[in-house]
């Protein structure tokens, strides 16, 4: 093949070029189709530019020379010089020939995925995640090709910021029949998630001037990131066996704060009616606000879910709520009830925002909805992860007995309290690390008891087959047992720190 990239007097490439090599990858054109010769041809000499096979500084075969080698039109290598010196890629003078252009830098690396991933994991009791694979990917996909068949071409311009009003009757529906909501579908937002409708509501409250929420301590570490995002901080305010402690809360002076009072994150705990009373009897009285965390409400395995507390006093609760734990974070698809003296502000910030969710995902989550197929779904994941969670405190107490599970049986995870003779805490976590069994302690969602040798571990099942959680438990119990040991008298290695 001829080599113009070269000077005439040294024969090496000009510019310090790849000489022949470089052309070589332009040889695929001619095995293309004569009506896409010109886009590939283009393509390649993007490409080699680009991955710096042609580095700044080389020249380029004359359009003739380069059009013999590739037994293509001398107009097909012009078109192709051009467009590429009109993007920045080449560069050329009259009589002086085309080049590579030192405007081109060395490409940028591939895509990273940022998402959480359990690297060198035996087995993961992270809490957080559903069993992704109940995902219901044939009823989903019927949904999709029904709403795509006979969805309005309107349907496809910027929705309504609230969400589709298809989605929002349907999820008005869904939240009064199951969750005891006061369901206005005129106050109902479609989010992306918890996650947004939390950032939403710190927005809007600080915008009236809003420096603080108070969030419950021990409680979910991604509220206070949410809240810092729109400019407020937050102060943690201590639970009891009843709820977030009333004394405290009047003490702190704040005006909003964010519970989980259907099934406490992480300790467990469902609020008593006396402190869901009292919490509702604090905001009316400093006109707050009441932010309710409705994250696994429809999870209770031993007997119905204990409605809302939107549903006692709306104008004073803002109630959010999403799919990620009944179907897949993945689709980030969330609601936010707001107080009718809130909405518009809510939906001003979410127009601006992101201009409304994607209308097809909402529109296929609402015939999901009124179709049956969501309870459908619910009632799977519920027998799946009552039988879990049930595998794992049978577990629990026969490879480290005397451990204490706390609070209700509902939701996505446990509270274990593993007798002082498994302690030291950072102990026990690095020889389950060392067994490939990631855990996280208690005292990582805020303020935990101190003083003792107790670890305290929020254990999360659904995401795991019966199995796993069985090699998971027998992975940590054989971590932490000193095989040197005296028996206890049960048969098993007593452990000694």
């Amino acid at each position: 093949m001829m080599s113009s990239g070269t000077n005439p007097q040294s024969g090496r490439p000009e510019g310090g070029g790849s000489g022949s090599a470089a052309w070589e990858l332009l040889l695929p054109v001619v095995e293309e189709p004569a009506r896409r010769r010109g886009r590939a041809l283009q393509s390649a000499l993007r490409e080699a530019v680009r991955s710096g096979r042609l580095v700044p500084g080389t020249r380029l075969p004359s359009s003739r020379a380069l059009a013999v080698d590739l037994r293509v039109s001398r107009g097909l290598v012009t078109e192709a010089y051009e467009q590429l010196t009109a993007e920045g890629y080449l560069r050329s003078g009259r009589g002086a020939g085309t080049w590579v252009s030192e405007a081109v830098r060395a490409p940028v690396p591939g895509a990273r995925d940022l998402a959480p991933r359990a690297v060198g994991v035996r087995v993961d009791f992270r809490p957080g995640t559903p069993d992704l694979s109940l995902f219901p990917r044939g009823a989903w996909a019927a949904a999709h090709r029904s709403v795509l068949g006979r969805l309005p071409h309107s349907a496809l311009g910027y929705p309504d910021p609230r969400g589709l009003p298809v989605l929002r009757d349907a999820l008005a529906g869904l939240l009064s029949r199951r969750r005891g909501v006061v369901a206005d579908p005129e106050r109902l937002v479609v989010c992306s998630g918890v996650a947004q409708a939390t950032t939403l509501l710190g927005f809007v409250l600080h915008g009236r001037g809003m420096g603080t929420v108070g969030v419950e301590d021990p409680g979910s570490p991604e509220h206070s990131a949410l809240f810092a995002s729109a400019g407020i901080a937050t102060v943690g305010l201590p639970m009891d066996d009843e709820g977030l402690a009333a004394g405290p809360l009047v003490r702190s002076g704040v005006r909003a704060v964010v519970t989980t009072p259907a099934h406490q994150f992480p300790t467990g705990i469902a609020y008593s009616a006396d402190r869901r009373s009292r919490l509702l009897d604090w905001a009316r009285a400093v006109d707050g606000l009441i932010v309710e965390d409705d994250y696994d409400g429809d999870f209770r395995y031993d007997r119905a879910p204990v409605g809302a507390l939107q549903g006692l006093d709306p104008e004073h609760v803002a109630y959010t709520g999403s799919v990620s734990k009944s179907l897949a974070p993945g689709l980030r698809l969330g609601w936010l009830l707001a107080p009718a003296a809130m909405t518009d502000e809510i939906v001003a910030r979410k127009r601006t925002m992101d201009l409304g969710n994607p209308a097809i995902d909402q529109a296929v989550l609402a015939d999901f909805i009124t179709r049956g197929g969501y309870d459908r779904q619910l009632r799977r994941c519920q027998r799946a992860y009552r039988e879990r969670r049930d595998t794992l405190t049978s577990m629990l107490a026969e490879s480290f007995p005397g451990t204490e599970v706390s609070g209700i049986a509902a939701g996505l995870h446990i509270i274990a309290t593993l007798p002082e003779r498994y302690g030291p805490e950072p102990v026990f976590m690095a020889r389950a690390a060392g067994a490939g069994v990631a855990l996280r302690p208690l005292g990582a969602c805020g303020t935990v008891p101190s003083g003792d040798r107790a670890v305290r571990l929020v254990i999360g099942y659904a995401h795991l087959t019966p199995p796993d959680i069985e090699q998971g438990v027998r992975l940590l119990a054989a971590a932490q047992r000193d095989t040197d040991g005296p028996d206890d008298g049960g048969g098993r290695s007593r452990v000694f720190i």
